[in-house]
């Protein structure tokens, strides 16, 4: 796909949002959010691939939580200890994956090996400033060492730039190595640090890019994952591709949210609590993480 192309792509689907927002607009009462009301917001996410969740009627958890959960620990004094004990609770709560910086990933290869759990490494992170060859091998070391998911930061800075062949370069650096080594690929655009309009072209070249989801959020930036980011993902992206909400969601009732504005997968430090509340049990404290 050339730069026109792109260029076209992108002002349609703008052109698509924006008419739209013009339309009247109310809070949905059940989660606070705008634009369409549950059923129409959980049909895409059902849409999606989501089958194994379901929303009890009466606001109980959904079902299969902690299968949609990366169960993250990516802060810098992470010890062995820590990882070992994200390991841990990864396997005894069923996540989809232990979410690590990239150090780690041969060690949680070992540890959850046979466990039904996979590791997720991180490429390019926090800032996503390196070069797309870089990260190119980020990411094949990675999946070398064993991670099955491999979450890449984009090149923010050219995004905001206008340069869309370097950022699609960049990704397809990372989209590359993952569908040929069959591992899936997430592309974190960074939303806090983006206009609505660079939302969609980011996700857009993602797609482009044949990136497997996209994802709000490194958990290090100015902000994280908000439902309403989480929505417009979803309307760019449609229902082929999943939608990552990361950075800031610490309840059960934040990652419902999520949910319900169309996330298939969550990055959190608190999915130990998430389960927890989604079982009804007591609490007991989260991971650190940072994230």
């Amino acid at each position: 796909m050339n730069h026109e192309e792109l260029q076209r792509l992108i002002d349609v689907i703008v052109g698509e949002l924006t008419a739209a927002t013009a339309r009247p607009r109310a809070y949905c009462l059940c989660h606070s959010v705008l634009d369409d009301c549950c059923p129409d917001r959980l049909r895409g996410v059902l849409d999606a691939g989501a089958t194994r969740v379901g929303l009890h009627a009466t606001g109980g958890a959904p079902a299969g939580v902690s299968s949609m959960i990366d169960h993250t620990l990516l802060k810098p004094d992470a010890t062995r200890q820590n990882i070992e004990d994200l390991c841990r609770e990864a396997a005894q709560f069923k996540f989809a994956t232990v979410c690590v910086n990239p150090t780690w990933v041969a060690l949680c290869a070992r540890l959850l090996s046979g466990s039904g759990v996979g590791v997720c490494s991180v490429v390019g992170f926090p800032l996503g400033a390196t070069t797309g060859d870089t990260k190119g091998y980020e990411a094949r070391r990675a999946i070398f060492d064993g991670a099955r998911e491999i979450d890449m930061v984009i090149n923010v800075g050219a995004l905001k730039s206008g340069d869309l062949h370097v950022v699609e370069r960049d990704i397809e650096a990372v989209t590359g190595p993952c569908r040929d080594a069959g591992v899936l690929s997430k592309v974190i655009i960074e939303a806090a640090l983006l206009t609505d309009d660079e939302k969609v072209t980011a996700c857009t070249l993602a797609k482009a890019a044949g990136a497997d989801y996209v994802k709000t959020s490194t958990g290090f930036g100015p902000g994280g994952a908000t439902a309403a980011d989480v929505a417009l993902m979803r309307r760019v992206v449609g229902a082929e591709m999943g939608v990552k909400a990361a950075g800031g969601v610490r309840d059960l009732e934040g990652m419902k949210a999520m949910i319900a504005a169309g996330a298939t997968r969550v990055g959190a430090s608190a999915g130990v609590k998430i389960v927890q509340q989604a079982r009804g049990e007591k609490t007991t404290a989260a991971t650190p993480s940072g994230y």
